[in-house]
């Protein structure tokens, strides 16, 4: 199925993902193909809970599930620090078998929250 128009849709509904980042590219946010839907990315919120030690975060556009593209390229958080990649002035859509993907430099050191908007 296409993405749908969203000048014609019919449901907005609110969402929050969390994730523990780890040092493997893994999904925080996915579209999967022909859900119909679109994904309305709001905010992408990275917070270093390591008390000690910076952290570097690299977060990825997926598209198609084949080709990464950059939100955010090895950027380092400071201990006890956040980060915002995406904000509602930078909105990122989600089409159709598309996802969001987080990588840190150190395990158990980064945590994100995304809110989205899922659009159908």
């Amino acid at each position: 199925m296409a993405n749908p128009n969203i000048a014609g849709l019919s449901n907005i509904y609110g969402k929050v993902a969390g994730q523990a980042v780890g040092t493997s590219a893994a999904a925080i946010v996915t579209n999967s193909s022909s859900s119909g839907k679109i994904y309305k990315i709001n905010s992408l919120i990275v917070s270093n809970v390591d008390g000690t030690n910076a952290a570097d975060i690299t977060a990825t556009v997926y598209k198609n599930q084949s080709t990464e593209y950059h939100l955010a390229k090895t950027i380092s958080v400071p201990a006890d620090t956040t980060l915002v990649i995406v904000s509602k002035d930078t909105t990122v859509y989600l089409e159709e078998n598309d996802s969001i993907r987080l990588t840190a430099s150190a395990a158990s050191d980064l945590e994100a929250v995304c809110s989205y908007e899922e659009i159908s």
